[in-house]
Parts: structure tokens; sequence; C-alpha cells
């Protein structure tokens, strides 16, 4: 990832406008900004989230709150709790979220 041509900034996500995505069950919240090509993303599962969709989309996931489970299409899962992380690249494994109790994230992609 290359970042340039953004000027320092802050962002306050309390002022992001959310928008709902619903999931195969539940629903994920986003507040989202770009900046040129990347996305940076406050992320909120609902209790009982599950994504109605595998991912090939790369991203940089830090877990801030509650617990996300991670799927990948081959079978593999892993589990993040506040303050873990996963990193995965565009078209390198397909993968899917869930959470049972919520979870709050900040993603970069």
């Amino acid at each position: 990832m290359e970042m340039t041509n953004i000027p320092f900034g802050s962002t306050d996500w309390s002022q992001v406008e959310p928008v709902e995505h619903k999931g195969e069950t539940g629903a994920a919240t986003w507040r989202t900004q770009l900046f040129g090509d990347i996305r940076v993303r406050m992320v909120d599962y609902s209790p009982g989230y599950l994504a109605d969709h595998w991912c090939n989309k790369g991203h940089i996931l830090l877990c801030l709150e509650g617990e996300l489970h991670t799927e990948l299409e081959d079978g593999r899962t892993f589990v993040l709790k506040p303050g873990m992380s996963y990193q995965v690249a565009d078209g390198a494994e397909a993968h899917r979220s869930s959470t049972a109790t919520g979870a709050k994230l900040f993603i970069v992609d």
C-alpha cells in the first residue's frame, strides 16, 4: 500500500454518518472515510452477525471491542479479541466474519 497525497488530518468517528449493511443474520454498521484509494472504516457488528458473502478484498483489521470470528473458505477459523488484528492481501484467501456477542473493528483496505 502506498499512501500519497493525503494531508495530515484527524477523524472524529462519532461525526461520520453510519451506514447499515445487512448480513445473513444481524447487521454491520460502517462509518467510512476515503483517502485516495484507501478506505478506512470503523465497523460495529451486531450480536449474532454473520456475513452474507465470502470476501476477497484485502484488509488490515484491528478488533477494538467484543469478539470476531473469521472463517476462511478452506475451513480454518480464527478468533480476534480486543487488541488483536489480522491482515490479508487482495485475492489471497476468501474470508467471512461472524460474532455471537458483537464486535467493533477498525479496518483499513
